[in-house]
């Protein structure tokens, strides 16, 4: 089986920044991508960010030029790093991870506020 764990979240002050990471294990020897998706409160799962194997990596339009993703020498930890964050970046942080399907973290609670 594969687990995804996810840590770094908190609260930030607008403007600041934030750093994310994603540990996986288990049978990964078949990945193809890891990413981010959130979900703030009363809204549906949006993606934010994906790193694929050979590819760029791509982000979503309201995240360009502020986070930037990333993955580790062995590509079974993936960070996300969050600058220049607003208080709409306020929602749950999920991790994914394909391979020969699709596994989701438990997710990270991010608080943008003043």
């Amino acid at each position: 089986q594969v687990q995804l764990v996810e840590s770094g979240g908190g609260l930030v002050q607008p403007g600041g920044s934030l750093r994310l990471s994603c540990a996986a294990s288990g049978s990964t020897i078949n990945l193809r991508a890891m990413g981010w998706y959130r979900q703030a409160p009363g809204k549906g799962r949006v993606w934010v960010a994906t790193m694929s194997t050979g590819y760029p990596t791509r982000y979503a339009d309201f995240v360009e030029g502020r986070f930037t993703i990333s993955r580790d020498n062995t590509g079974h930890t993936v960070s996300l790093q969050m600058n220049s964050l607003k208080p709409e970046d306020t929602a749950v942080y999920y991790c994914y991870m394909t391979a020969e399907s699709i596994y989701w973290g438990r997710g990270t609670q991010v608080t943008v506020s003043s």
